[in-house]
Protein backbone atom coordinates (compact mmCIF):
# COMPACT_ATOMS: atom_id res chain seq x y z
CA UNK A 1 0.00 0.00 0.00
CA UNK A 2 1.58 3.28 -1.12
CA UNK A 3 -0.42 5.37 1.38
CA UNK A 4 -1.47 4.55 4.95
CA UNK A 5 -5.05 3.19 4.98
CA UNK A 6 -6.44 5.73 7.41
CA UNK A 7 -5.54 9.41 7.02
CA UNK A 8 -6.80 12.45 8.91
CA UNK A 9 -6.09 15.67 7.01
CA UNK A 10 -6.06 18.53 9.51
CA UNK A 11 -5.44 22.25 9.58
CA UNK A 12 -5.63 24.67 12.49
CA UNK A 13 -5.84 28.45 12.49
CA UNK A 14 -4.53 30.24 15.56
CA UNK A 15 -3.93 33.58 17.24
CA UNK A 16 -0.22 33.41 16.34
CA UNK A 17 2.67 31.10 15.55
CA UNK A 18 3.72 30.04 19.07
CA UNK A 19 2.23 26.61 19.95
CA UNK A 20 2.44 27.26 23.71
CA UNK A 21 1.61 30.94 24.00
CA UNK A 22 -0.98 31.19 21.21
CA UNK A 23 -4.37 29.49 20.93
CA UNK A 24 -6.42 27.68 18.27
CA UNK A 25 -9.24 29.62 16.56
CA UNK A 26 -10.41 27.03 14.01
CA UNK A 27 -9.97 23.30 13.29
CA UNK A 28 -10.88 21.31 10.18
CA UNK A 29 -10.48 17.55 9.72
CA UNK A 30 -11.01 15.36 6.66
CA UNK A 31 -10.94 11.59 7.31
CA UNK A 32 -9.92 9.32 4.47
CA UNK A 33 -10.02 5.51 4.57
CA UNK A 34 -8.62 3.38 1.75
CA UNK A 35 -8.53 6.42 -0.52
CA UNK A 36 -12.17 7.40 0.09
CA UNK A 37 -13.27 10.54 1.92
CA UNK A 38 -15.52 9.30 4.73
CA UNK A 39 -15.91 12.27 7.07
CA UNK A 40 -15.48 16.01 7.19
CA UNK A 41 -15.67 18.19 10.29
CA UNK A 42 -14.84 21.78 11.13
CA UNK A 43 -15.41 24.18 13.98
CA UNK A 44 -14.45 27.64 15.10
CA UNK A 45 -12.80 27.65 18.52
CA UNK A 46 -13.00 30.35 21.18
CA UNK A 47 -9.33 31.07 22.02
CA UNK A 48 -10.37 33.04 25.13
CA UNK A 49 -7.88 35.72 24.13
CA UNK A 50 -8.08 38.58 21.61
CA UNK A 51 -7.06 37.78 18.02
CA UNK A 52 -4.25 40.15 16.89
CA UNK A 53 -5.08 42.52 14.00
CA UNK A 54 -2.51 40.94 11.65
CA UNK A 55 -3.97 37.47 12.24
CA UNK A 56 -7.50 38.79 11.65
CA UNK A 57 -6.29 40.26 8.38
CA UNK A 58 -4.65 37.00 7.24
CA UNK A 59 -7.34 34.51 8.27
CA UNK A 60 -10.49 36.64 8.22
CA UNK A 61 -11.36 35.22 11.66
CA UNK A 62 -12.39 37.95 14.09
CA UNK A 63 -13.17 38.12 17.79
CA UNK A 64 -16.86 38.47 16.89
CA UNK A 65 -16.80 35.24 14.86
CA UNK A 66 -15.36 33.13 17.70
CA UNK A 67 -17.53 34.70 20.39
CA UNK A 68 -19.89 31.95 21.50
CA UNK A 69 -17.90 29.20 19.75
CA UNK A 70 -16.89 26.22 21.91
CA UNK A 71 -13.56 26.29 23.74
CA UNK A 72 -11.07 23.55 22.92
CA UNK A 73 -11.84 21.60 26.08
CA UNK A 74 -15.46 21.29 24.85
CA UNK A 75 -14.22 19.90 21.52
CA UNK A 76 -11.41 17.71 22.86
CA UNK A 77 -13.37 14.44 22.94
CA UNK A 78 -14.64 14.93 19.39
CA UNK A 79 -11.22 15.90 18.04
CA UNK A 80 -9.55 12.93 19.69
CA UNK A 81 -12.19 10.54 18.35
CA UNK A 82 -11.80 11.89 14.81
CA UNK A 83 -8.01 11.51 14.92
CA UNK A 84 -7.84 8.16 16.72
CA UNK A 85 -6.23 5.41 14.65
CA UNK A 86 -5.40 7.77 11.79
CA UNK A 87 -2.19 9.23 10.44
CA UNK A 88 -2.08 12.96 11.24
CA UNK A 89 -1.63 14.71 7.85
CA UNK A 90 -0.85 18.43 7.68
CA UNK A 91 1.31 20.96 5.88
CA UNK A 92 4.39 21.69 7.99
CA UNK A 93 2.79 19.04 10.15
CA UNK A 94 4.79 19.44 13.35
CA UNK A 95 3.35 22.97 13.60
CA UNK A 96 -0.30 21.86 13.55
CA UNK A 97 0.56 18.79 15.62
CA UNK A 98 2.24 21.06 18.17
CA UNK A 99 -0.89 23.20 18.53
CA UNK A 100 -3.12 20.14 18.97
CA UNK A 101 -0.74 18.42 21.39
CA UNK A 102 -0.29 21.56 23.50
CA UNK A 103 -4.05 22.22 23.50
CA UNK A 104 -4.60 18.74 24.94
CA UNK A 105 -1.75 19.24 27.42
CA UNK A 106 -3.41 22.41 28.77
CA UNK A 107 -6.43 20.36 29.81
CA UNK A 108 -4.29 17.62 31.31
CA UNK A 109 -4.54 15.08 28.48
CA UNK A 110 -1.92 13.37 26.36
CA UNK A 111 -2.09 13.21 22.60
CA UNK A 112 0.06 11.37 20.11
CA UNK A 113 -0.24 10.12 16.54
CA UNK A 114 1.91 9.15 13.56
CA UNK A 115 2.52 12.27 11.46
CA UNK A 116 2.75 12.76 7.68
CA UNK A 117 4.03 16.17 6.58
CA UNK A 118 2.92 17.24 3.08
CA UNK A 119 5.80 19.74 2.87
CA UNK A 120 8.25 16.84 3.20
CA UNK A 121 6.13 14.75 0.83
CA UNK A 122 6.27 17.48 -1.81
CA UNK A 123 10.04 17.82 -1.41
CA UNK A 124 10.50 14.08 -1.82
CA UNK A 125 8.25 13.83 -4.90
CA UNK A 126 9.18 17.13 -6.59
CA UNK A 127 12.85 17.80 -5.71
CA UNK A 128 13.26 19.98 -8.82
CA UNK A 129 11.20 22.73 -7.12
CA UNK A 130 12.51 24.99 -4.37
CA UNK A 131 9.21 26.25 -2.93
CA UNK A 132 6.88 23.83 -1.17
CA UNK A 133 4.61 26.13 0.80
CA UNK A 134 0.90 25.62 0.39
CA UNK A 135 0.54 28.66 -1.88
CA UNK A 136 3.25 27.22 -4.14
CA UNK A 137 1.53 23.82 -4.27
CA UNK A 138 -1.84 25.39 -5.08
CA UNK A 139 -0.34 27.41 -7.93
CA UNK A 140 1.94 24.63 -9.25
CA UNK A 141 -0.66 21.85 -9.28
CA UNK A 142 -3.77 23.95 -9.94
CA UNK A 143 -5.38 22.88 -6.67
CA UNK A 144 -8.72 24.28 -5.62
CA UNK A 145 -8.80 26.11 -2.31
CA UNK A 146 -12.17 27.49 -1.34
CA UNK A 147 -10.81 29.83 1.32
CA UNK A 148 -7.06 30.22 1.81
CA UNK A 149 -5.99 30.54 5.46
CA UNK A 150 -9.28 29.03 6.58
CA UNK A 151 -8.96 25.59 8.08
CA UNK A 152 -11.30 23.65 5.77
CA UNK A 153 -10.08 25.37 2.59
CA UNK A 154 -6.43 24.54 3.36
CA UNK A 155 -7.32 20.96 4.38
CA UNK A 156 -9.19 20.33 1.12
CA UNK A 157 -6.17 21.56 -0.85
CA UNK A 158 -3.95 19.04 0.97
CA UNK A 159 -6.32 16.17 0.18
CA UNK A 160 -6.25 17.18 -3.51
CA UNK A 161 -2.44 17.24 -3.47
CA UNK A 162 -2.24 13.73 -2.03
CA UNK A 163 -4.76 12.47 -4.61
CA UNK A 164 -2.68 14.04 -7.37
CA UNK A 165 0.49 12.42 -6.03
CA UNK A 166 -1.20 9.03 -5.87
CA UNK A 167 -2.37 9.31 -9.48
CA UNK A 168 0.98 10.57 -10.84
CA UNK A 169 3.53 8.27 -9.17
CA UNK A 170 4.02 4.53 -9.07
CA UNK A 171 2.99 2.96 -5.74
CA UNK A 172 6.53 2.05 -4.70
CA UNK A 173 7.79 5.60 -5.48
CA UNK A 174 4.96 7.15 -3.48
CA UNK A 175 5.46 4.72 -0.63
CA UNK A 176 9.16 5.59 -0.39
CA UNK A 177 8.31 9.33 -0.36
CA UNK A 178 5.65 8.79 2.32
CA UNK A 179 8.13 6.91 4.49
CA UNK A 180 10.57 9.81 4.20
CA UNK A 181 7.82 12.33 4.98
CA UNK A 182 6.73 10.38 8.07
CA UNK A 183 10.21 10.07 9.53
CA UNK A 184 9.95 12.06 12.73
CA UNK A 185 12.88 14.33 13.60
CA UNK A 186 14.38 13.96 17.02
CA UNK A 187 12.43 16.23 19.32
CA UNK A 188 14.75 18.52 21.32
CA UNK A 189 14.62 17.61 25.00
CA UNK A 190 12.64 20.01 27.12
CA UNK A 191 11.02 21.96 24.26
CA UNK A 192 7.28 21.95 23.51
CA UNK A 193 6.08 20.00 20.50
CA UNK A 194 5.93 22.07 17.32
CA UNK A 195 7.90 25.02 18.65
CA UNK A 196 10.80 24.78 16.19
CA UNK A 197 8.38 24.45 13.29
CA UNK A 198 6.58 27.57 14.50
CA UNK A 199 9.69 29.67 13.98
CA UNK A 200 9.36 31.82 10.85
CA UNK A 201 11.66 31.53 7.86
CA UNK A 202 12.55 35.20 8.29
CA UNK A 203 15.46 37.26 9.64
CA UNK A 204 15.47 38.25 13.28
CA UNK A 205 16.66 37.47 16.79
CA UNK A 206 16.07 34.37 18.87
CA UNK A 207 16.30 33.90 22.63
CA UNK A 208 17.15 30.61 24.36
CA UNK A 209 15.77 30.47 27.91
CA UNK A 210 16.42 28.06 30.78
CA UNK A 211 12.92 28.61 32.25
CA UNK A 212 9.92 26.95 30.61
CA UNK A 213 7.66 29.85 31.55
CA UNK A 214 8.25 33.58 31.26
CA UNK A 215 8.64 35.34 34.62
CA UNK A 216 5.79 37.44 36.01
CA UNK A 217 5.51 41.09 34.90
CA UNK A 218 8.11 43.32 36.48
CA UNK A 219 10.89 40.72 36.44
CA UNK A 220 13.60 40.68 33.78
CA UNK A 221 13.29 37.75 31.38
CA UNK A 222 17.03 37.15 30.98
CA UNK A 223 17.85 34.51 28.31
CA UNK A 224 20.78 32.12 28.26
CA UNK A 225 21.68 33.26 24.78
CA UNK A 226 20.63 35.81 22.15
CA UNK A 227 21.35 34.96 18.53
CA UNK A 228 20.80 36.58 15.17
CA UNK A 229 19.79 34.76 12.00
CA UNK A 230 18.88 35.32 8.36
CA UNK A 231 16.36 32.46 8.80
CA UNK A 232 15.15 32.01 12.37
CA UNK A 233 13.77 28.53 11.74
CA UNK A 234 16.91 27.17 10.08
CA UNK A 235 19.33 28.70 12.60
CA UNK A 236 17.51 27.58 15.74
CA UNK A 237 17.10 24.07 14.34
CA UNK A 238 20.88 23.99 13.89
CA UNK A 239 21.28 24.54 17.63
CA UNK A 240 19.34 21.36 18.36
CA UNK A 241 20.59 19.24 15.47
CA UNK A 242 24.27 19.28 16.44
CA UNK A 243 26.02 16.12 17.49
CA UNK A 244 28.44 17.74 19.94
CA UNK A 245 28.15 16.30 23.41
CA UNK A 246 30.43 18.77 25.15
CA UNK A 247 31.07 22.47 25.10
CA UNK A 248 28.92 25.56 24.96
CA UNK A 249 26.51 24.36 22.23
CA UNK A 250 25.82 21.08 24.01
CA UNK A 251 25.22 22.90 27.29
CA UNK A 252 22.78 25.28 25.61
CA UNK A 253 20.82 22.37 24.12
CA UNK A 254 20.59 20.69 27.52
CA UNK A 255 19.54 23.81 29.41
CA UNK A 256 17.10 25.38 26.94
CA UNK A 257 13.43 24.98 27.89
CA UNK A 258 11.92 27.88 25.97
CA UNK A 259 12.61 29.67 22.68
CA UNK A 260 11.34 33.16 21.89
CA UNK A 261 11.99 35.26 18.82
CA UNK A 262 11.55 38.67 17.21
CA UNK A 263 11.30 38.76 13.42
CA UNK A 264 12.86 41.76 11.69
CA UNK A 265 12.68 43.24 8.21
CA UNK A 266 16.37 42.75 7.51
CA UNK A 267 19.95 42.48 8.68
CA UNK A 268 20.48 46.05 9.89
CA UNK A 269 17.44 45.92 12.15
CA UNK A 270 18.67 42.61 13.57
CA UNK A 271 22.15 44.01 14.20
CA UNK A 272 20.88 47.13 15.97
CA UNK A 273 18.41 45.21 18.12
CA UNK A 274 20.94 42.50 18.99
CA UNK A 275 23.50 45.08 20.15
CA UNK A 276 20.90 46.80 22.32
CA UNK A 277 19.48 43.64 23.93
CA UNK A 278 22.81 41.87 24.55
CA UNK A 279 24.04 44.98 26.32
CA UNK A 280 20.85 45.37 28.36
CA UNK A 281 20.06 41.73 29.22
CA UNK A 282 23.68 40.41 29.36
CA UNK A 283 22.92 36.74 28.57
CA UNK A 284 25.59 34.50 30.15
CA UNK A 285 26.31 32.50 26.97
CA UNK A 286 26.88 35.55 24.76
CA UNK A 287 30.22 37.26 24.30
CA UNK A 288 29.44 40.42 26.20
CA UNK A 289 30.79 43.83 25.22
CA UNK A 290 32.73 45.80 27.76
CA UNK A 291 30.82 48.50 29.53
CA UNK A 292 30.49 51.25 26.95
CA UNK A 293 29.55 53.71 29.68
CA UNK A 294 33.25 54.34 30.30
CA UNK A 295 33.98 55.37 26.70
CA UNK A 296 36.03 58.53 26.59
CA UNK A 297 38.15 60.74 24.35
CA UNK A 298 41.28 62.76 25.18
CA UNK A 299 41.51 66.52 25.33
CA UNK A 300 44.94 68.15 25.51
CA UNK A 301 45.41 70.79 28.19
CA UNK A 302 47.10 73.94 26.89
CA UNK A 303 50.39 74.98 28.48
CA UNK A 304 50.41 72.11 30.95
CA UNK A 305 53.92 71.22 32.07
CA UNK A 306 53.34 68.30 34.45
CA UNK A 307 52.23 64.99 32.94
CA UNK A 308 49.83 63.82 31.83
CA UNK A 309 49.13 66.65 29.41
CA UNK A 310 45.55 65.57 28.66
CA UNK A 311 42.32 64.79 30.42
CA UNK A 312 39.86 61.98 29.78
CA UNK A 313 36.43 63.23 28.71
CA UNK A 314 33.43 60.79 28.85
CA UNK A 315 31.58 60.63 25.52
CA UNK A 316 29.05 57.81 25.99
CA UNK A 317 25.55 59.18 25.57
CA UNK A 318 26.79 62.57 24.33
CA UNK A 319 26.25 64.26 20.96
CA UNK A 320 29.26 63.77 18.62
CA UNK A 321 28.56 67.22 17.19
CA UNK A 322 29.82 68.67 20.50
CA UNK A 323 33.18 66.91 20.40
CA UNK A 324 35.28 69.85 19.26
CA UNK A 325 38.78 69.56 20.70
CA UNK A 326 38.46 65.87 21.56
CA UNK A 327 40.79 63.25 20.13
CA UNK A 328 40.76 59.48 19.98
CA UNK A 329 38.03 57.17 21.17
CA UNK A 330 38.67 54.59 23.90
CA UNK A 331 36.54 52.09 25.80
CA UNK A 332 38.76 52.09 28.91
CA UNK A 333 42.06 53.38 30.34
CA UNK A 334 43.97 50.26 29.32
CA UNK A 335 42.96 50.68 25.69
CA UNK A 336 43.96 54.35 25.77
CA UNK A 337 47.36 53.63 27.33
CA UNK A 338 48.11 50.93 24.77
CA UNK A 339 47.30 53.23 21.86
CA UNK A 340 49.38 56.03 23.39
CA UNK A 341 52.35 53.65 23.67
CA UNK A 342 51.94 52.82 19.97
CA UNK A 343 51.86 56.52 19.09
CA UNK A 344 54.93 57.15 21.27
CA UNK A 345 56.93 54.60 19.30
CA UNK A 346 55.62 55.81 15.95
CA UNK A 347 56.11 59.56 16.53
CA UNK A 348 59.03 59.48 19.03
CA UNK A 349 56.87 60.86 21.81
CA UNK A 350 57.84 61.04 25.46
CA UNK A 351 56.14 58.35 27.62
CA UNK A 352 56.73 60.51 30.70
CA UNK A 353 54.92 63.50 29.21
CA UNK A 354 52.11 61.14 28.18
CA UNK A 355 51.75 59.90 31.75
CA UNK A 356 52.89 56.39 30.83
CA UNK A 357 56.14 56.57 32.88
CA UNK A 358 56.57 57.95 36.41
CA UNK A 359 58.91 60.83 37.23
CA UNK A 360 59.04 64.53 36.51
CA UNK A 361 62.72 65.42 36.11
CA UNK A 362 65.45 64.26 33.74
CA UNK A 363 65.34 62.31 30.53
CA UNK A 364 62.89 59.45 30.19
CA UNK A 365 63.88 55.84 29.48
CA UNK A 366 62.75 56.15 25.84
CA UNK A 367 65.12 59.07 25.28
CA UNK A 368 68.01 57.03 26.59
CA UNK A 369 67.01 54.27 24.16
CA UNK A 370 66.74 56.89 21.34
CA UNK A 371 62.98 56.40 20.97
CA UNK A 372 62.00 59.84 22.33
CA UNK A 373 62.81 63.08 20.51
CA UNK A 374 63.81 64.61 23.84
CA UNK A 375 61.15 66.99 25.14
CA UNK A 376 62.07 65.62 28.57
CA UNK A 377 65.75 66.50 27.94
CA UNK A 378 64.95 69.91 26.45
CA UNK A 379 65.95 68.78 22.95
CA UNK A 380 62.58 70.00 21.61
CA UNK A 381 59.79 72.24 22.78
CA UNK A 382 56.56 71.04 24.35
CA UNK A 383 54.69 72.61 21.43
CA UNK A 384 56.65 70.55 18.90
CA UNK A 385 56.08 67.36 20.89
CA UNK A 386 52.35 68.01 21.36
CA UNK A 387 51.81 68.84 17.70
CA UNK A 388 53.02 65.33 16.78
CA UNK A 389 50.75 63.88 19.46
CA UNK A 390 47.75 65.74 18.01
CA UNK A 391 48.56 64.42 14.56
CA UNK A 392 48.66 60.86 15.84
CA UNK A 393 45.44 61.21 17.84
CA UNK A 394 43.64 62.63 14.81
CA UNK A 395 44.01 59.26 13.07
CA UNK A 396 42.26 57.55 16.00
CA UNK A 397 39.20 59.74 16.07
CA UNK A 398 35.71 59.02 14.82
CA UNK A 399 35.57 58.83 11.03
CA UNK A 400 33.63 61.81 9.63
CA UNK A 401 29.94 61.12 9.01
CA UNK A 402 29.64 60.78 5.20
CA UNK A 403 26.39 62.75 4.91
CA UNK A 404 25.49 66.32 5.82
CA UNK A 405 22.81 65.24 8.28
CA UNK A 406 20.50 62.41 9.31
CA UNK A 407 19.76 59.57 6.89
CA UNK A 408 17.22 56.77 6.69
CA UNK A 409 17.82 53.15 5.67
CA UNK A 410 14.76 51.14 4.65
CA UNK A 411 14.50 47.34 4.82
CA UNK A 412 11.84 44.96 3.58
CA UNK A 413 11.62 41.19 3.94
CA UNK A 414 10.30 39.75 0.68
CA UNK A 415 8.78 36.70 2.38
CA UNK A 416 6.74 38.38 5.10
CA UNK A 417 6.41 41.88 3.64
CA UNK A 418 7.65 43.27 6.98
CA UNK A 419 9.28 46.71 6.69
CA UNK A 420 11.51 48.81 8.91
CA UNK A 421 12.97 52.29 8.59
CA UNK A 422 16.11 53.16 10.58
CA UNK A 423 17.18 56.76 11.18
CA UNK A 424 20.92 57.34 11.69
CA UNK A 425 23.05 60.42 12.24
CA UNK A 426 26.70 60.95 13.23
CA UNK A 427 27.09 57.19 13.77
CA UNK A 428 24.18 57.22 16.23
CA UNK A 429 20.95 55.22 15.91
CA UNK A 430 18.12 57.69 16.45
CA UNK A 431 15.29 55.16 16.18
CA UNK A 432 13.38 52.74 13.96
CA UNK A 433 9.74 52.51 12.82
CA UNK A 434 7.71 49.88 11.00
CA UNK A 435 6.09 52.32 8.54
CA UNK A 436 7.67 55.11 6.52
CA UNK A 437 4.92 57.56 7.45
CA UNK A 438 5.99 57.22 11.09
CA UNK A 439 9.47 58.66 10.42
CA UNK A 440 8.53 62.16 11.66
CA UNK A 441 7.88 60.68 15.13
CA UNK A 442 11.60 59.89 15.58
CA UNK A 443 13.48 62.63 17.40
CA UNK A 444 16.84 63.94 16.22
CA UNK A 445 18.67 63.80 19.57
CA UNK A 446 22.02 61.99 19.18
CA UNK A 447 23.45 59.78 21.91
CA UNK A 448 26.79 58.15 21.09
CA UNK A 449 27.30 54.43 21.73
CA UNK A 450 30.63 52.85 20.83
CA UNK A 451 29.12 49.48 19.86
CA UNK A 452 26.64 51.15 17.49
CA UNK A 453 29.50 53.18 16.02
CA UNK A 454 31.49 50.04 15.29
CA UNK A 455 28.43 48.21 13.96
CA UNK A 456 27.57 51.02 11.55
CA UNK A 457 31.19 51.35 10.48
CA UNK A 458 31.18 47.71 9.34
CA UNK A 459 27.72 48.04 7.78
CA UNK A 460 28.56 51.08 5.67
CA UNK A 461 31.80 49.49 4.51
CA UNK A 462 29.60 47.53 2.05
CA UNK A 463 28.91 49.68 -1.06
CA UNK A 464 25.44 48.17 -1.57
CA UNK A 465 24.44 49.34 1.90
CA UNK A 466 25.63 52.88 1.21
CA UNK A 467 23.57 52.88 -1.98
CA UNK A 468 20.40 52.23 0.06
CA UNK A 469 20.82 55.41 2.13
CA UNK A 470 18.35 58.29 1.78
CA UNK A 471 19.15 61.69 3.30
CA UNK A 472 16.47 63.10 5.58
CA UNK A 473 15.46 66.74 5.26
CA UNK A 474 16.60 68.96 8.10
CA UNK A 475 14.04 69.59 10.81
Amino acid sequence: MSLPRRLAFIDVESTGAHPVRDRITEIAILRVEDGVLVDRWESLVDPQTPIPPLIRQITGISDEMVAGAPCFDELADQVQALLAGHVFVAHNARFDFGFIKNAFARIGRDFDAPVLCTVKLSRALFPEHHRHGLDALIERHDLHCGARHRAMGDTEALWQFVQLAQARFEPEVLQHAVERAMKAPASPPGLPEGLLEALPDEPGLYFLHAEAEAPPPGRIDRPLFIGRAASLRARVKEHFAGSTRKGKDAELRERTRRVEWIATAGELGSLLLEAELVKRLRPPSNRLPEDGGETFALRLIDNRRRPPIYERVPVAGTDPAAWAGLHGLFRNKREADNRLRELALLYRLCPRRLGLEPGTAGACSAFQARRCAGVCARRETAAEHDARLLGGLASLGVKPWPWPGAVVVGERDAHSGREAWHVLDQWCHLGSVARREELPTIGRARRFDIDTWRLLGRWFAVPAHVAAVEPLPAC
